[in-house]
Parts: C-alpha cells; sequence; structure tokens
C-alpha cells in the first residue's frame, strides 16, 4: 500500500518517490496545498475503492496516517 499511495502522491507534488517517507508530513514536507490534498484524496478513494470522511481526514498529517486510516476503511 505503501508504494501505491507514494505513486498518488508524487502525481500531485513534485516530489520523488524516494524523497517520501512514512513519516513525512503532507504539507511541511511534500509541500502539498489544500487543494492539492482533497485533490489525492479523491484519487485515494477511486485508487482504494473507500470512502473518506471529510471530517476524519483533518486528521490525516502524515503518511503513515493515510496508511492506517485507508486499512481502516477496507477492513
Amino acid at each position: 500500500m505503501f508504494e501505491e499511495l507514494k505513486d498518488i502522491i508524487c502525481q500531485y507534488v513534485d516530489v520523488q518517490p524516494d524523497q517520501i517517507k512514512e513519516e513525512s508530513l503532507f504539507i511541511e514536507d511534500l509541500g502539498f496545498n489544500s487543494y492539492d490534498f482533497m485533490s489525492m484524496v479523491g484519487e485515494i478513494e477511486e485508487h482504494f475503492d473507500i470512502e473518506v470522511e471529510e471530517r476524519e481526514v483533518i486528521n490525516v498529517k502524515t503518511v503513515k496516517d493515510a496508511i492506517a486510516y485507508i486499512k481502516s476503511l477496507s477492513e
């Protein structure tokens, strides 16, 4: 899942996959703005066939948070 998520992240911000770590912060480390982040969330919903709650997504700060959240919705 981490590799898939890295591929999606690279579509929205100008970073190389090897620069993305599980501890990377979406805004501070990867350079996301709120529009790009929400666009990426839509892509994640489609890719992983999940439905993200907008009020929950504000708690997703790192790549690791995103993985945990996706896993929790996939179960």
